[in-house]
């Protein structure tokens, strides 16, 4: 089969695999995925985490969820770069051609909404600092983001270029600066630490992100290598998510914020607040927009790029809607998630012939996957014991297993 890329194919492959004359080099991939993990929420996260643990404890949990992150998102990472498959293209061979529905529906409803909330998360204080409309700036972040995430992985990797270097320089500024003044990260934390436990914060940093990080597979499929793809992976979610728990951390334990905007502002750095607050958003936003827009065209067979231009103008028209309104039940979405990215890796290890030709006998309906994520989804949202993203893809994956080998034992 020649590697060339097929008549009437996008640009970011919305169908099809991505063939290897369009894959991308180590760097390319590492700031797009580093990009990807610079999310406003998970210092919100860090803030939490710094006020209830020590300096000691804040460490070890990051590190130990870290790990776990980096094991679930490099796992998908291996497999998106081994098929060249998008999410969504791969849920057609665990979840069956119409059962994919499911798991695109959802991913791209949750991008969306959290798109949304994202142009709220900019428009909102930043008005307030520049006492101008906030709708002024949620029709122009809006638009600017759309329009990035319209050119694809390109205007991705483009906007990951300028954004994580921005983020990274005021953000380790901001936390210097904030040590100094506080006499030391041993002294910030001490002073702030509450009665949080580190099996909690453990749990904390994993469900940061592991919903996100479900969608790794779409990026890092244009990676050229599995070595690229699962090492620029792991290390982008373990340094970009410690980065963002210690921004928040020690900007939260000094200040008593829990967003770097205002521990920024309270350091007297309006500008680069806005600079950060902009430039952090805008990534992650991109990455959503991207995501829903992959996840709508598996279900309309309309390719991406109109999909994702759909996608940001309902993330924006409601917008304030979303923010003011939706966060809870989008967290109750997140806990969805994570199941499909298990019942994914287990699929492809147990039924390898599936992903290597396009030539495989494709179900309509896979009902131990469809059962997995709905009873996993149950789990994860009632069940208050334990990590809630992890009891989710144990119940996920023996939901799948149990079918596989019950249901689907015989080969026709």
């Amino acid at each position: 089969m020649k590697d060339t890329k097929p008549r009437h194919v996008d640009a970011d492959y919305s169908l099809e695999r991505v063939p290897f004359t369009a894959r991308k080099g180590f760097w390319s991939m590492f700031v797009i995925m580093l990009g990807f993990t610079f999310f406003s929420a998970s210092m919100s996260v860090g803030a939490k985490i710094g006020n209830g643990l020590d300096l000691h404890d804040f460490l070890l949990a990051v590190v130990i969820g870290g790990a776990i992150l980096g094991a679930y998102t490099g796992t998908l990472a291996y497999i998106g770069s081994t098929t060249g498959l998008s999410l969504d293209l791969l849920a057609q061979r665990s979840f069956g051609s119409l059962g994919s529905y499911l798991p695109s529906a959802l991913i791209s409803f949750t991008q969306i909404g959290w798109f949304g909330v994202g142009v709220a998360m900019f428009a909102i204080p930043s008005a307030q600092l520049l006492n101008i409309s906030p709708f002024t700036l949620l029709i122009l972040a809006g638009t600017l983001m759309t329009g990035s995430a319209y050119f694809g992985i390109k205007g991705l990797e483009v906007i990951s270029f300028i954004s994580v270097p921005l983020i990274t320089i005021l953000g380790v500024y901001s936390m210097v600066t904030a040590t100094v003044e506080g006499g030391g990260l041993v002294g910030i934390f001490a002073r702030s630490a509450g009665d949080l436990t580190v099996f909690a914060g453990v749990g904390m940093v994993i469900g940061s992100f592991v919903s996100g990080g479900t969608a790794t597979p779409n990026f890092i499929r244009f990676a050229k290598n599995n070595k690229i793809a699962v090492i620029t992976t792991v290390i982008a979610f373990f340094i970009g998510n410690t980065l963002m728990f210690a921004f928040g951390a020690v900007g939260g334990a000094f200040t008593g914020q829990d967003d770097i905007f205002y521990v920024m502002i309270a350091q007297g750095l309006a500008i680069p607040a806005i600079l950060v607050l902009g430039a952090n958003i805008w990534t992650t936003n991109d990455n959503a927009l991207y995501t829903s827009g992959l996840g709508l065209s598996n279900i309309t067979k309309i390719r991406k790029r109109p999909m994702v231009l759909i996608a940001g103008v309902i993330g924006t028209a409601s917008s304030m809607w979303l923010y003011f309104n939706f966060i809870g039940w989008l967290s109750f979405l997140n806990a969805t998630l994570p199941p499909v990215g298990a019942i994914i890796a287990l699929d492809f290890f147990l039924h390898r012939d599936k992903y290597r030709n396009e030539q495989f006998s494709q179900r309509t309906v896979d009902w131990g996957a469809i059962i997995g994520v709905v009873a996993a989804a149950l789990v994860g949202n009632f069940v208050t014991v334990g990590i809630a993203a992890l009891n989710g893809m144990i119940v996920a994956v023996a939901c799948y297993i149990a079918a596989d080998k019950l249901i689907y034992a015989k080969k026709a």
